[in-house]
């Protein structure tokens, strides 16, 4: 039990990122982007390849980063420029990236075993080896970009920004460009799933074209049992908790696996476990909004 608690501490940790990124666009901004399906393997193999050629794993998970917010200007672009619907630019962002995804790599998966990954670097820093080391590693990062995020939402773009999310047309009567907001929302929630998918490629030592199957609800579910277990707080509070509630969530795969599920019934679990959040949070956040 003790080694599921700690794995699961560790990956709710680095998809924890997800969650931040998926809050920005379901949360924040009100858009049901399906772009992170694409963008988390494209990070990923961006990262992959650049370190199994070679390249510094600090540079490769920037890289990382910049590819993912690309896919995310795209997106953007398709909706707002091109007038495509919001889900409809997703899918087809995601659709395009699994072929680019395969290019990147020249190959379906990309291995990194005997690489230099980010984590091999923090070993080297400290002097020691372990998961501690890690998760370390993980959870200065998640709270620093949690930090970043709130500081960002609470500046005139960030205002902005929610302004969007919360009403479009009173956004655009203050001369709020809504398009551009879109946008910009897209590219910083698909940087941060990128990042995602680096760290993740690099803990897992592989990066594989399908791994960004599900990313979405993982995403989704850390949010939603975040909302059920803590409620509605302020911002800072709200970002900090989809720490706890990627960990929970991933906590609650972890012990499935334990009682002896398949692992093939992982992504069932994972939508019972959405559906049955929604229906207990939902209720009760309508109830305090007073709705």
């Amino acid at each position: 039990m003790t080694s599921a608690a700690v794995d699961s501490l560790e990956n709710g940790l680095v998809w924890a990122c997800v969650a931040l990124g998926v809050f920005v666009t379901f949360r924040i901004l009100a858009f049901p982007d399906l772009t992170v399906e694409g963008s988390f393997p494209a990070g990923a193999a961006v990262a992959a390849t650049f370190i199994f050629r070679g390249g510094d794993a600090v540079v490769a998970t920037l890289l990382a980063v910049v590819a993912g917010m690309a896919a995310g200007l795209l997106t953007g672009i398709l909706h707002t420029r091109r007038g495509i619907n919001d889900i409809l630019a997703g899918i087809l962002v995601t659709t395009a990236l699994y072929s680019v995804t395969l290019v990147i790599m020249d190959r379906p998966n990309t291995p990194l075993l005997g690489q230099t990954t980010v984590y091999e670097k923090v070993y080297g820093l400290l002097g020691a080896t372990g998961v501690w080391p890690r998760i370390g590693l993980l959870l200065g990062i998640a709270v620093v970009l949690a930090l970043a995020l709130n500081w960002l939402l609470h500046t005139d773009l960030g205002l902005a920004l929610r302004a969007v999310g919360a009403n479009p047309q009173m956004a655009e009567s203050l001369g709020i460009h809504t398009g551009n907001m879109r946008v910009f929302g897209l590219v910083l929630a698909n940087g941060l799933v990128g990042l995602a998918g680096a760290l993740v490629a690099q803990l897992q030592g592989f990066a594989d074209v399908g791994m960004g199957l599900g990313t979405l609800v993982a995403g989704l579910a850390a949010i939603i049992i975040a909302e059920a277990v803590f409620g509605l707080r302020r911002t800072l509070w709200a970002l900090l908790a989809l720490l706890a509630g990627s960990f929970i969530y991933r906590f609650i795969i972890a012990i499935a696996l334990l009682v002896g599920l398949a692992p093939t019934l992982l992504k069932l679990i994972t939508a019972t476990l959405v559906v049955l959040t929604l229906g207990v949070s939902f209720p009760a956040l309508k109830r305090r909004a007073g709705l």
